[in-house]
Order: C-alpha cells, then structure tokens, then sequence
C-alpha cells in the first residue's frame, strides 16, 4: 500500500526552494479560473472519494478547476516536476513510507505553515477546522515537527492500528486472544501443531506501529519520547534491549513467506495468509477492510483488532493511531485557494463522501457515521487500559547515510532470515539515533 523509493532530499539536493518561482498551475487566462493541483496517494481507501469531494467543491467554488494526480506511488510521479520547480498545491501523503517524501520536505523546512487553517472556518459552516478536530490530534510531533506551536501537516485521516486476525478462527479453535507475551508465544507453540504460524507483516515498514505501541508499552510514554527524540544512549538501555527481545522472539515465529513477499509487489501474498488461516496476527491499520475486501477468505472469516500484548499482565496497552496528512508545498503557486480547500476537506459533506470509503477523520462525532465492522475497530479507544499514541520520530536536519525507519523496521527482514543479529540492529540504531540526535542538537 505505502512503499516506493526516490532520492534521500528531495528538497535541498535539487535546489527546488530556488525553483519555486516557474510554472505550476495559477489562474487559467482563458476560463478565469483558478487551476488548483492535488497529488493524492491512492491508498487502501480508492480513489473514486477523491473524485466525489472535488466534484462537490468545484460545484460550490466554479472558479476553480480542481486537477487530480493519483497514484499508488504518487512520490515517483511529482518529483520530476518537483525537481523543475512545478510543485503541486496540495499533496494528501502520510509519513512512514520509503519513499519518506513528507520527511524529507519537513527536513528541508519546505513545508507551508498550516496554522491558519485551523483558525479558519470550514467554507459553508460555522466552526473552524481547529474545532472539529479531536483532542490531540495536532500538537504533536506528526503535525508540528519543529516543536514552535506550528502546524505544517494537517491530519486527514486517522485509524487504529494493531494486531489484526481473523475472529472467526480463534471462535473455532476457541483461542482467546493474548493479553500477555506469554500468553502470545503460548499460542505460537499452539497454532504451530496446526500448521498456522502465528506472525507476519505485508512489509517490514508496517512494523512502525507495531514498533511505537511497543516501546511505549515496555518504558512508558517518556521512554517512547526520549527514542523518538534521540535521548543520548537511549537504545542501549535495559526497555530498549527487552524490545529488541521480544521481537527477535516473535519473529522467531514469523510465516516462512514473509521476507519473500515483503515488497511492494507482493504484499497482498502476507496480508492474505491472514484470510487463508496460514497465519494468526499482522500489524495493519483499519484501511485492511477495504484493500483485501475482494479477496477470498476462509469460512467464517471476520476481521478482529486488538493492541499489543501487555508486557506485565495487567499493564497499561498503547495503540498506535496511524494519521495520514495533507499539506502545502512551500513551493505551491496557489497558496491561499490551496488552504480554501484542505480547509473544505474537514467540511461535513467532505467526511461524508470519505466515511464512505472508511477513510475516517479525525472529527468530533464522526463515529456515528461508521460502519458496524468499522465501529467496532475504533471502539478500542474506549477500553481504559489502551492509551492511544500519535506520532513518529522526530524530525533533524538531513545525515547523510542515516535513515533510522530503515534501521529499526527493515532489519526485521534480516533477523529473520539469520542475516543480521539482535546485538548488530541494537548497535546498528544506536549508531543511527546518535547522529540524528547531533544533527538535531
């Protein structure tokens, strides 16, 4: 769903900020209109709601012609135009993938600062963007990445994220879902005798929300900040080692297929061992439902979420809340419709046309236009022993060679494969946590 590659800066390599002055759309002289580009990543959720909300706005705002661009890898597709200068004015792209796009403009502060959206009203309605939004949903490292009280991405849609399993399944066997780590390498032995393995990921960068909900779980909310801001010697600390420990041992576990199709070609293959029965759990977002919907399930199948086990029974869960984002190119021609219109996208006939599609945003009452199965997923954030978590790694200035996602996430293709041992992935992120930490200082 999320992976491609380009260039590792994007911005500061290519010299785009000096660029920002040619041709990237403005005002068509023949129509009057304001022509506004968006690059949009099709995820999991379709492209077809993308069409309906510009068709919605361009029917309440005819003087502007709203263009399209979407793609499953939307990065490869608009950074050749980035590179001569022609930026889109609006780009719908989250954080976490390879390509890390979003990143890399946060790096190079080439991102347009938002906050004024949040004080403006959503065009046809009386409140502001900032008060539809749910509590905590911006502030945060993924919304404010500099830490000055500015918003520079805006939260589009959010999901929970977790361990999804087939229910039907653990009814038939009567298999309790895990509370516990014990209780979860118990059920590996168990399900080992029945031929199904008991973990898989459709890539190792899905182990992101895995990763987060985990370091919280192990040292707390601070022990996740200290990592996620570099805290000097924080990956050689005893939380840090125990979940290392863990993962190595679950991976242990892991379904022999899942390095194989661990790419984005064949990602889908892992996500559908889930569906087969080959496989009991797999770190995934809600967006899961509507990306395999077509495909075949065993008898009986229904989708289940739950958080991570708990490392001391009892003890407190995180869930990891993915958020993908929209936001402005500082490069954008179009500056001030481009703010109208992601300003538009919080509007009730926009969530609307999105809920649909169960791309769920982050607005106040928007539960009661979920679908049951949907519903059921976010209801999660309703058990007191689970503390959603938002955010990712904060952002420095650009080291050359570093890339900390990569060293955390993808080494889980080397460990298992017996290519790499936890002793190298704990020196190796270490190594890579320390410069960023410089880079940032």
């Amino acid at each position: 769903m999320r992976r491609s590659l380009i260039l590792a800066s994007a911005v500061t390599a290519l010299g785009l900020l000096t660029a920002c002055g040619a041709d990237g759309g403005g005002s068509d002289a023949g129509s009057g209109k304001t022509t506004l580009s968006v690059a949009a990543l099709e995820g999991g959720y379709g492209r077809d709601m993308y069409t309906q909300v510009i068709q919605a706005y361009e029917a309440k705002h005819p003087d502007v012609d709203v263009q399209l661009q979407i793609s499953k890898s939307i990065e490869d597709e608009i950074t050749p135009n980035m590179k001569a200068g022609r930026f889109p004015d609006v780009v719908v792209l989250g954080q976490g993938r390879k390509a890390a796009l979003t990143e890399t403009l946060i790096k190079d502060k080439a991102l347009e600062d938002l906050t004024p959206v949040l004080q403006a009203k959503v065009p046809g309605e009386d409140k502001t963007v900032g008060d539809k939004l749910i509590d905590g949903i911006v502030g945060n490292l993924n919304t404010n990445p500099y830490g000055d009280g500015k918003t520079y991405t805006m939260p589009m849609y959010y999901a929970p994220t977790g361990l999804f399993y087939n229910k039907g399944l653990f009814d038939q066997k009567g298999w309790k879902v895990p509370a516990t780590w014990d209780e979860l390498f118990e059920l590996g032995e168990t399900a080992k005798k029945d031929g199904i393995s008991l973990f898989t990921y459709p890539t190792a960068g899905y182990l992101d929300s895995y990763f987060f909900a985990l370091l919280a779980d192990v040292g707390g909310e601070q022990f996740y900040t200290d990592v996620m801001t570099y805290k000097q010697g924080v990956w050689q600390t005893p939380q840090a080692r125990q979940a290392l420990d863990l993962t190595t041992k679950l991976l242990k576990y892991a379904a022999p297929t899942t390095v194989g199709y661990a790419n984005e070609q064949d990602f889908t293959k892992n996500q559908q061992s889930i569906l087969d029965n080959k496989t009991l759990f797999m770190p995934n977002g809600t967006w899961i439902v509507g990306e395999m919907k077509d495909a075949p399930r065993a008898d009986g199948f229904t989708w289940g979420l739950t958080p991570l086990p708990a490392v001391t029974a009892g003890g407190k869960r995180y869930i990891t809340t993915s958020v993908e984002s929209v936001w402005v190119p500082s490069g954008a021609k179009n500056k001030d419709a481009a703010k109208e219109f992601v300003a538009y996208l919080y509007s009730d006939e926009a969530a609307k046309i999105f809920a649909k599609a169960n791309a769920i945003q982050p607005i106040q009452g928007i539960a009661s236009s979920l679908s049951e199965e949907n519903a059921e997923f976010y209801q999660v954030y309703e058990d007191p022993s689970v503390t959603a978590l938002v955010g990712g790694f904060a952002s420095t200035a650009p080291v050359e060679g570093v890339d900390i996602k990569a060293a955390l996430f993808d080494t889980a293709n080397s460990i298992i494969s017996g290519d790499k041992t936890e002793d190298q992935w704990q020196a190796a992120l270490n190594d890579a946590s320390e410069k960023l930490r410089q880079a940032g200082s």
